[in-house]
């Protein structure tokens, strides 16, 4: 798909763009105090700030990512969403109230709270930097996915422009535009994704799916076309290698073709190189549609369902009779050493769409760790984010902290309801990207239209502004407040404290911006299920045994944060999905077959600081 930015896109962009900054000078005076830049001044109301706790949350992993992984896995990418809305039920119940009572400006305020110990100064702050780069990667990583298709601008650009504009947002006005800024995006991401879900439904299901046009007219659709080795010749390819059931094809050196022995012909992308489609950093044609629906005969499919609600949608695509088509990819090596990703369609039946087991596959012994891995980090995750802990500081009193969970979690639980249509809607629509299917959801839109797509796009994009510059407030107030005034002992006033926090928000965003274009590609809510991990076996077993144990220490605490830190990234360092991804080998290299490292760095952490509290008891005494 090699979209172009049209006007009206870059309109609307425009608009967001402008409003955010505008945004940004208006509560500019407001910032002047420490309280005002990290935490607001204590004076947002409890309403916008639930809805800015979902515009927080509701990042680019869970409009992007996840609407990505339902409309390539099914159920499996639906498991996402269930564990991020359950995290919050420990947000709720165990965590706003003591975090709010106990803190000031930072996650590390309430730790340390009862102790002023050096140890859980560093500690901490530490955590919430490693925990808030871990989640910026896949923020911008989002980020540059969207500017791709709705400027026409390289991927590096769109990281480039979020980071440009966030420390913007961060270093003008701090919390206080912060929080608007997502009250605004949540709000808008909740009203336009039902709309965009209301039209979908009111379209139906068909087996002639709409087709997408870009901007210069051109048909968008992607079907693979039935070749044989006599029509390439004709057409000046040349054969140049066989490997298992593709051949490989090349024509003027400008492009590559695979084709199989059934006769289906797929342009396909070079891994290293960027050249999909004969282009070089092009997008593969959106692709997967639906080929049958249950009950209904052909003639009747190709007319469609029409109007459907939505007990009606999901009993017509989980009908044992429908048929979807679904996109996989694999590599293939050629002659000369290099490695092609084939992508090819996999046809599949409504109720196996439906199934559980297409990613996490739970057969072996390792599979299995993996999938309990993961579901820990999503639930114990959320409630030790530092960016959604701090915003419990914005608000004037506990009782305002609880109820502004409440209504985060209305907020966010009726969104995820919407990304299991707005996935499932890509994924027979004939608008996944397979080498991205984070742009699903955005694609969705297009074939509604231009003006859809570009609000849905615009939409998202400030979806990500609001969610980065959340965690830069987090990352700043770390180093200025945590380790420069209260562990390094600096005493700054309130104005070098606020100023210390600017500069901070630009190295972080600067980092930010690097690691976003490193990590291109990969689907966003894995890369950030790698930060719940990280957070979960950092931050939350502190949060609950300072809660809930009377004997914990503040170097049980100290020790708990620092294992959980390293056993979590060590883990994830040498596991198989680093080194299939950024180290350009293979998962077969990787030094263990664990992917996700929460079943072993929660409980690692627990035990660690109650060891070691029961080691430091007369101490503390």
């Amino acid at each position: 798909m090699n979209l172009h930015g049209t006007p009206l896109s870059i309109i609307i962009f425009g608009f967001f763009v402008v409003l955010v900054l505008w945004l940004s000078y208006h509560f500019a005076r407001r910032s002047s105090s420490a309280a005002g830049y990290f935490a607001a001044g204590g004076q947002i109301h409890w309403a916008v700030n639930g809805i800015s706790f979902a515009g927080d949350y509701l990042s680019a992993a869970s409009f992007l990512g996840i609407c990505g992984m339902i409309a390539t896995l099914g159920y499996d990418g639906f498991l996402y969403s269930i564990g991020y809305l359950a995290g919050w039920v420990v947000a709720l119940f165990v965590v706003a109230e003591p975090m709010k009572r106990m803190g000031k400006f930072t996650f590390t305020d309430a730790l340390d709270a009862k102790f002023d110990s050096k140890g859980i100064k560093l500690a901490a702050a530490i955590s919430t930097l490693v925990v808030s780069i871990c989640y910026l990667i896949p923020q911008m990583n989002g980020a540059g996915s969207l500017v791709e298709p709705l400027l026409g601008l390289p991927h590096w650009v769109g990281v480039i422009i979020v980071g440009a504009i966030v420390i913007t947002i961060v270093a003008t006005a701090g919390m206080t535009s912060t929080t608007y800024v997502q009250f605004l995006k949540g709000g808008l991401l909740l009203i336009f994704s039902t709309i965009l879900v209301g039209a979908l439904l009111f379209r139906g299901i068909s087996t002639e799916a709409p087709s997408l046009t870009g901007p210069d007219g051109e048909s968008l659709r992607f079907v693979p076309t039935e070749m044989t080795h006599d029509a390439l010749v004709e057409q000046g390819l040349d054969l140049v290698h066989t490997e298992g059931d593709f051949s490989e094809y090349v024509g003027n050196g400008e492009s590559t073709w695979w084709i199989n022995d059934e006769g289906s012909l797929w342009k396909c992308q070079w891994a290293g190189a960027g050249l999909v489609n004969g282009k070089i950093d092009g997008l593969l044609y959106p692709v997967g549609r639906i080929k049958a629906i249950g009950g209904m005969s052909a003639e009747d499919a190709a007319e469609g369902t029409g109007r459907l609600n939505p007990v009606s949608f999901l009993a017509k695509l989980t009908h044992p009779d429908t048929k979807i088509e679904q996109w996989h990819k694999t590599k293939v090596g050629n002659a000369a050493g290099d490695r092609i990703t084939v992508y090819f369609p996999k046809e599949v039946s409504g109720t196996d769409q439906m199934k559980p087991g297409v990613k996490f596959k739970v057969k072996t012994g390792w599979e299995k760790l993996n999938f309990v891995s993961l579901m820990l980090a999503l639930f114990f995750g959320t409630a030790a984010l530092p960016h959604i802990l701090i915003r419990y500081y914005t608000v004037p009193s506990p009782a305002c902290a609880r109820k502004s969970t409440i209504v985060a979690i209305a907020a966010i639980g009726f969104f995820y309801v919407l990304t299991l249509f707005m996935g499932l809607g890509a994924g027979i629509t004939g608008t996944v990207n397979p080498a991205d299917n984070n742009m699903s959801a955005p694609l969705l839109a297009l074939s509604f239209g231009g003006v859809l797509f570009a609000i849905i796009s615009a939409i998202a994009f400030a979806t990500v502004l609001g969610t980065v510059a959340g965690l830069i407030v987090a990352a700043s107030g770390a180093v200025a407040h945590d380790l420069m005034d209260r562990f390094g002992g600096m005493n700054l006033s309130e104005h070098q404290k606020v100023r210390a926090g600017k500069f901070a928000a630009f190295f972080v965003g600067i980092i930010a911006i690097v690691l976003g274009i490193v990590f291109r590609g990969i689907n966003v809510s894995f890369l950030v299920g790698w930060a719940f991990a990280v957070a979960a076996s950092a931050n939350l077993p502190a949060i609950l045994m300072l809660l809930f144990w009377p004997r914990t220490t503040a170097a049980g605490i100290t020790a708990s944060i620092f294992v959980g830190i390293v056993a979590a990234l060590g883990i994830i360092l040498t596991g198989p999905a680093m080194f299939a991804g950024p180290y350009g080998m293979t998962a077969a290299d990787a030094w263990h077959p664990l992917g996700q490292p929460g079943i072993i760095s929660i409980p690692l952490s627990f035990l660690t600081l109650v060891v070691v509290s029961l080691m430091t008891q007369k101490k503390a005494a």
